[in-house]
């Protein structure tokens, strides 16, 4: 059963059509869900959570209705939002234990569950002191920790790299690879980051003005593209040149050469030129387009 199906699914408010006869479905695993800012990414979050009704279609969350089940949804489902909600006085401890709480846990079920999804975000020692001294990367994780405290089937999770360095985003992109396939806990991630996607999404869904653009499987938008990638440690311009002079159709893109592949010959004149001009040839593989391409 997919975990949402989604048919003729609108949302209009006064002036502003924010979602247009969206239909898709989406299976278990981790699901990108893609568009500029402004896209109707978190309207589309809010109405499958039943907290906004759409104006007109139908949706189903776990086999749910939205329109009728919305508190058999939320049971189900955890969120983590994009805004900032934690509170500044309180630990991340007393936060997420209180929030289990409220999900129906027991008080000792919801102080062991508690430091268990603490412990696997990344937070030990810190999930003791308030919260207002947390840094960004820190207060994500806690409203990673507070959508899984009560073990959900499904989160959503609404732009969850937002603010974060690039350290801070390879974190969260791993841990949300780690709630998708060690925790078996099914994702739908949103963010206007392509490449950030591709990386942890095993299916992509792309909306743009709130109308549907695609919706497959990140292997179907990165399938084999005709050239080849090459990297050398040093002499990439005098590769680049060497090739070209043979006829063969040659690009930089940072720290690759980008070679059209015409056949078995062009394995044969990157191996010469790179033995020729004593390079170290550091990668050599097939070309992949990227998800970026549906939009341009």
């Amino acid at each position: 059963m997919p975990i949402l199906a989604i048919r003729d699914l609108t949302m209009r408010f006064p002036g502003v059509t924010a979602l247009e006869a969206l239909s898709f479905t989406v299976e278990p695993g981790v699901t990108g869900l893609v568009g500029a800012n402004g896209a109707g990414k978190s309207t589309l979050i809010k109405i499958l959570l039943g907290l906004l009704p759409p104006t007109s279609g139908r949706a189903e969350v776990l086999g749910h209705d939205i329109a009728t089940e919305g508190a058999q949804i939320r049971e189900r489902v955890g969120f983590m939002p994009e805004y900032d909600c934690l509170p500044p006085d309180v630990s991340a401890t007393e936060f997420v234990v209180h929030l289990a709480r409220v999900s129906g846990l027991p008080a000792t079920a919801a102080r062991e569950r508690a430091a268990d999804v603490l412990r696997h975000v990344g937070l030990h020692e810190e999930r003791y002191r308030p919260m207002g001294g947390y840094s960004t990367g820190m207060k994500q994780k806690v409203k990673l920790a507070q959508a899984l405290v009560h073990d959900p089937r499904l989160v959503f999770l609404d732009e969850p790299t937002n603010g974060l360095d690039p350290q801070g985003r390879d974190e969260m992109l791993a841990l949300i690879r780690r709630v998708g396939t060690e925790f078996g806990i099914s994702v739908l991630v949103t963010s206007h980051l392509l490449g950030e996607l591709e990386r942890v999404c095993d299916n992509v869904v792309i909306i743009d003005g709130g109308k549907l653009l695609s919706a497959k499987a990140v292997s179907a938008y990165t399938e084999a593209s005709g050239g080849l990638l090459v990297e050398v440690e040093e002499g990439q311009e005098e590769l680049g040149r060497r090739l070209a002079e043979q006829g063969v159709s040659v690009r930089p893109d940072g720290r690759f050469l980008v070679v059209d592949l015409a056949g078995e010959e062009t394995y044969d004149r990157i191996r010469d030129g790179v033995a020729d001009l004593g390079l170290a040839l550091v990668r050599l593989e097939q070309a992949r387009h990227h998800i970026e391409e549906v939009f341009r």
